[in-house]
């Protein structure tokens, strides 16, 4: 990629690693699935306007996707990130969404791969295994089993959004904000009884966290990102993203007191190792491939 582009993909990692941060921050005072609704609320604030319709016969494809990426993955996602207690664990761990999406468009849309991305999916799920053996990440184990449940409904939401036509990144989050905010209102008030009426108190900090989610991580971030899949083929910028759960490590042990064992980086790099080859092995097939027609 040329300079102006790695610059676009270091300002993603930058605000998606510090989304890691500022929500363990916000999340002192705001439950997990009442931050999350708010993030969209504010989110769907500028997206209303600008959200378009699904072609005909999108709209279960668009709602499912909805559901199970805004209201369960980022519900657990950042349930796990309240319960792990340090930013290193679930940080790494949301990478295995990577190779559970590749064993699931195996599994749905007959896609084909070699035996080197079948040994890196096992080298990143064994990588799981090992970090859950940490101390740290013992002592908390369903804050992992919450984070790998995320990463599985991303990686079904993925999958599912390859389908999807004719929306653009902007109109994908819009929808996502809209049908997602209810949702989780209605599951906060439910497991986080009083958590609403607590808001007004919150301090600036919290409501800092989620103005960043939305603004930075997701309208920013996201958009970005966008941009750069339109230059480049998504496996030529899926590698730098692993940047992310590195430097959401960093500022963890910079700003959030992680100290993360050796069985923790061990896996870590398993985790991550594994990703990368996946990326890798999808740019070299993307390379080779002919080109696809306009549609």
């Amino acid at each position: 990629m040329p300079t102006r582009d790695i610059v676009l993909v270091l300002i993603i990692v930058i605000a998606w690693a510090g989304n890691f941060l500022t929500s363990a921050l916000a999340m002192r005072e705001i439950p997990p699935f009442l931050f999350t609704g708010l993030r969209f609320a504010l989110l769907a604030l500028p997206l209303v306007f600008v959200v378009k319709r699904p072609a005909p016969g999108q709209w279960p494809r668009l709602i499912g996707l909805c559901l199970l990426i805004g209201v369960l993955h980022f519900g657990l996602s950042f349930t796990a990130l309240k319960m792990a207690g340090d930013l290193s664990s679930p940080a790494i761990v949301m990478q295995s969404y990577v190779p559970m999406t590749t064993l699931l468009a195996w599994w749905w849309l007959g896609e084909r791969f070699a035996w080197r991305t079948v040994l890196a999916i096992a080298v990143s799920f064994a990588g799981v295994l090992v970090l859950g053996f940490d101390p740290l990440v013992l002592d908390r184990p369903m804050a992992l089993v919450l984070m790998l449940i995320s990463a599985a409904f991303l990686a079904v939401g993925t999958v599912l959004m390859k389908g999807l036509r004719g929306l653009d990144v902007y109109s994908v989050q819009g929808w996502t904000a809209l049908f997602s905010v209810l949702p989780l209102l209605a599951i906060s008030a439910i497991l986080e009884p009083g958590a609403m009426a607590q808001l007004p108190s919150v301090s600036w900090v919290a409501w800092g966290g989620a103005l960043y989610a939305a603004f930075v991580s997701s309208l920013l971030g996201h958009g970005l990102y966008y941009v750069l899949v339109q230059r480049h083929p998504v496996a030529q910028v899926t590698p730098w993203l692993l940047l992310v759960p590195v430097l959401a490590m960093g500022l963890g042990i910079a700003f959030w007191g992680d100290r993360p064992g050796p069985r923790l980086l061990l896996g870590g790099a398993m985790v991550l190792g594994g990703v990368l080859i996946i990326a890798l092995r999808a740019l070299s097939k993307a390379r080779t491939a002919p080109p696809a027609e306009d549609l």
